[in-house]
């Protein structure tokens, strides 16, 4: 896929040997993407749930879901990425899913517009139910 070398060229910002695989689901939806990535584990780190909340903390797009994998039919119409994980072994898998026409490049132009000119990163990023 095209993007894991980006994907990995960020990882190994924090570690020259870290890879990943990446595996993108491609399914009859009308709107969204489901995306599993499975990651090793650095130095057994298991508290993956608290260093997720603490990362995200502020961000309004970000959900954590625990419990369940994540559903495209939850973030259809919205700006939002859910995401969960499940910890195996040495192994972190992870699971995200978007609304690929709010959340790809138009939304992201939106929401980086927004922080750049100092706005709410939600200005006209309202959910579509929402209107």
């Amino acid at each position: 896929h095209r993007h894991v070398a980006e994907m990995e060229a960020e990882l190994q910002n924090i570690d020259r040997d870290a890879s990943l695989i990446f595996t993108p689901h491609l399914a009859p939806l009308k709107r969204g993407m489901t995306v599993t990535t499975v990651a090793e584990l650095l130095n057994g780190e298991r508290d993956i749930l608290d260093i997720y909340e603490k990362y995200y903390s502020d961000s309004p797009f970000i959900k954590l879901i625990t419990g369940r994998i994540p559903e495209t039919r939850d973030v259809w119409g919205t700006n939002r990425c859910d995401i969960a994980f499940k910890v195996e072994g040495d192994k972190l898998l992870l699971f995200s899913v978007i609304d690929n026409l709010v959340k790809g490049a138009a939304g992201q132009a939106v929401q980086n517009m927004n922080i750049r000119f100092g706005l709410a990163e939600q200005s006209g990023l309202k959910e579509v139910n929402e209107i």
